[in-house]
């Protein structure tokens, strides 16, 4: 576990990401000027999501760093969900190349980014809302079946 010092006391690990999510957040609510509107950030996140997808679609087209080899998943007769899980397939092959994965890494920060400033505009708190749905993981586990 880290421990930071400073001069409100001793942080903890778990302090220390709660810090660094509701500073994500904040520094968002600062750097959002132009989209303040919920309209805005609705088309923002979805347009972010979209630029997702594309990247990961150009990392198969383009770059051809990962491959998609997809096809109906076959759902045996298990009875026990780890097996179940371990059966199903990401239909994902190879993986991503330094370039690709950086894209997609710089795509997936601007949808976090519109996210957390549609929390601001609701007035959310983002690390709250992951821990409610932590908490929700952990109480119905594996039965989730996401």
């Amino acid at each position: 576990m880290v421990v930071i010092l400073d001069a409100k006391g001793v942080l903890t690990l778990t302090e220390l990401k709660d810090t660094v999510l509701d500073d994500f957040q904040y520094t968002s609510q600062d750097l959002l000027i132009h989209n303040r509107s919920i309209l805005d950030l609705m088309t923002k996140i979805t347009d972010s999501s979209a630029r997702i997808t594309r990247t990961i679609a150009k990392a198969v087209t383009q770059c051809g760093c990962v491959r998609i080899y997809a096809k109906k998943q076959e759902i045996p007769d298990i009875d026990d969900l780890e097996e179940m899980k371990n059966h199903m397939q990401s239909h994902i092959e190879d993986s991503l190349c330094e370039n690709c994965r950086d894209l997609l890494e710089k795509d997936i920060g601007r949808n976090l980014f519109y996210l957390a400033a549609m929390c601001n505009t609701l007035d959310l708190n983002l690390y709250d809302i992951i821990i409610k749905e932590l908490n929700r993981l952990k109480l119905l586990g594996k039965y989730s079946l996401r």
